[in-house]
């Protein structure tokens, strides 16, 4: 039988392999004097193999059917200690990350910071637009207080005051880009440290894998990702700041191991949710989704589902480090040197080896081709509790 086409699905012309689609307000117009960002370089082969390659989605073998009524243009299932990609559509397709790029900043935090580390938030913290935790000017928190409102609430007062804590947004903005370049994750550029929308801003749902995998890996951010509730420092002589995790997969599905929520009106909304079902834990990544005809947390439940059914052969992997570029193929040395003889073919080494070198040319020119083909080919293809 035939498998559904997804609704929402792009088409190939909109892929977005190269760029993400265009945007709909002036949030991503550079500053004065400021160039427009060139899209992030397309890897001459998929990071993570061949099937995440391209348009269109990428299924085991006998794979039952895709879940309906997923809206999301890109998503991808994946085992999160394997790294084996279960199942994805479009898993390369640029987007924006919106809020769901907290996670590699809080990654960054966790690599550069103590979580006993302090800071006194500021009325420049507080002011930040978009969604809030409710930092309050003056009072002093600790680096796990932070993490712990820019992961639950999507607090953009909390990613602000960790990147004064790392240096400033600009410092920060470069820590984030080159962890995410070292991981592998290269379709990821982040132009702002809260998932605000800026100039050049695109990941993918590969790469959002890719990160939370890594940061899952760290124990104090499973712990914080995975909190239902917690208590902040409120303002100077004032009650704590209660806080709860705004991401239903933790809240409502069995097993939940929580993630991130996210929406911009460029982005629109994007999700990561994780599971645990006796002891196989799968993430879901949706990008680029709309809440109609059901919530995007629903719909990246119902992908957990699927995950969970699947028990093909991974469609690829989730890499850990970036990928080494693939070499130029080196020119075929076309001297023969003096070879002992052989009765029947005379110089062994003469036209045997003539032989072998000129098939092996054609199998290295033949594989360029195919790359560079593949290549073009892509090219010319081209939270969820948030309004």
């Amino acid at each position: 039988m035939a498998l559904p086409l997804l609704s929402g699905t792009a088409h190939a012309e909109d892929c977005y392999i190269a760029a993400p689609p265009p945007p709909v307000d002036t949030s991503e117009v550079p500053l004065p004097g400021q160039p427009v960002p060139e899209p992030v370089p397309v890897p001459e082969t998929p990071v993570g193999g061949e099937q995440l390659g391209g348009c269109g989605p990428a299924f085991p073998l006998y794979a039952p059917a895709l879940p309906t009524e997923i809206t999301a243009a890109s998503w991808l299932v994946a085992d999160l200690d394997t790294g084996a990609v279960l199942a994805a559509h479009e898993p390369h397709a640029r987007h924006r990350p919106a809020s769901t790029i907290k996670v590699l900043t809080a990654l960054v935090a966790l690599r550069e910071l103590q979580l006993d580390d302090t800071l006194v938030a500021t009325q420049e913290d507080a002011n930040q637009e978009g969604s809030r935790v409710g930092l309050a000017p003056g009072a002093t928190y600790t680096v796990r207080d932070v993490l712990t409102g820019l992961i639950l609430r999507s607090g953009n007062d909390a990613a602000h005051a960790l990147a004064m804590k790392l240096g400033g947004i600009e410092a920060t903005v470069d820590k984030m880009n080159a962890l995410a370049k070292s991981l592998g994750a290269l379709d990821t550029r982040a132009a702002t440290p809260s998932g605000l929308d800026g100039p050049g801003m695109s990941t993918s749902a590969y790469d959002l894998a890719v990160v939370f995998r890594v940061a899952m890996q760290n124990p104090a951010f499973a712990e914080i990702v995975s909190t239902h509730q917690a208590f902040l420092p409120g303002a100077p002589g004032g009650p704590p700041l209660e806080v709860w995790s705004d991401n239903q997969v933790l809240r409502a599905y069995p097993g939940g191991l929580g993630g991130k929520t996210g929406f911009t009106d460029d982005a629109r909304h994007t999700y990561i949710g994780a599971a645990d079902h006796g002891g196989r834990r799968l993430v879901a990544v949706l990008m680029r989704g709309e809440n109609q005809p059901v919530r995007l947390s629903a719909q990246t439940m119902r992908l957990l589902d699927y995950g969970f059914e699947l028990n093909g052969a991974p469609v690829g992997e989730l890499v850990t480090a970036s990928p080494a570029p693939i070499a130029d193929v080196e020119p075929v040395d076309q001297s023969v040197q003096a070879q002992p003889e052989d009765p029947m073919f005379g110089t062994i080494g003469g036209p045997l080896a003539l032989l072998a070198a000129a098939a092996v040319a054609v199998v290295a020119a033949v594989a360029v081709q195919r790359r560079r083909a593949a290549l073009a080919r892509r090219r010319r293809s081209g939270g969820d509790d948030h309004p």
